[in-house]
């Protein structure tokens, strides 16, 4: 889904300026396995750490299995200006390995933007790798470059609605809807759907104390489903 005008922990992978709304140190981990293809699992860890109207932000991602594996590593800076505007920088260490080739390695950065047009319409502005960066040899893997805005508007205190434009370069756009609904203190339910391909996303979260379960499972028309889970924690 699209996570450009949402505001956690795991803004560090979406959109950045949103971790300078959290107010407590956060850790989270994730693994996904794409397509139910143990070979293909995506494993994420984040770190969010507020100070005083800015926050500072780590992220590592791992994807591949032992003939391929490619690796992100992130640190960002995001400024709360005044509980309206946030806005981040991240830069981003890139590393693929392939065991017959070698590795190659990349630099490069994201720049995000969040504005309050209401107290409830939360827009949303993201740039990922826009000076189109590049691994070091000739390795056909790439470094996408992304653009996407998006907005989230808060219904009520138990309905959050979601959505946002992506465009990739060399790709088409990619539109995406999402909706949570809060049954309770500690239940949250969600769903959505993108545009292209045509994909449908389902999953709920539980709260206890300090801890958090996400689970969510993303389908694909071709290539079937990839369930998700993380754990994360408040300190």
């Amino acid at each position: 889904m699209t996570g450009v005008a949402l505001q956690d922990k795991w803004s560090m992978q979406s959109n950045q300026a949103g971790i300078a709304a959290v107010k407590r140190p956060a850790l989270s981990a994730a693994y996904q396995s794409q397509y139910l293809n143990p070979d293909l699992s995506t494993k994420s860890a984040v770190l969010v750490y507020p100070l005083q109207g800015n926050a500072l932000g780590l992220s590592f991602e791992s994807y591949g299995f032992s003939a391929y594996n490619e690796q992100k590593a992130s640190f960002s800076y995001a400024k709360n200006f005044g509980g309206k505007l946030f806005a981040a920088l991240a830069f981003n260490y890139h590393q693929v390995k392939i065991p017959q080739y070698g590795d190659a390695k990349a630099y490069s950065f994201e720049a995000g933007a969040q504005y309050f047009l209401s107290e409830n319409l939360l827009l949303g502005a993201h740039l990922a790798n826009p000076s189109s960066s590049k691994y070091s040899n000739q390795l056909s893997t790439v470094i996408p470059s992304i653009y996407e805005v998006g907005a989230s508007y808060r219904v009520s205190n138990k309905l959050l609605l979601n959505s946002g434009l992506v465009k990739e370069l060399e790709l088409k756009a990619d539109f995406r809807s999402g909706l949570e609904y809060q049954v309770i203190d500690w239940l949250a339910f969600r769903g959505g759907v993108s545009a292209n391909p045509f994909r449908q996303y389902a999953g709920f979260g539980l709260l206890y104390n300090n801890f958090r379960i996400d689970a969510a499972v993303a389908t694909h028309p071709d290539l079937g489903i990839s369930p998700q889970i993380a754990l994360s924690y408040e300190f």
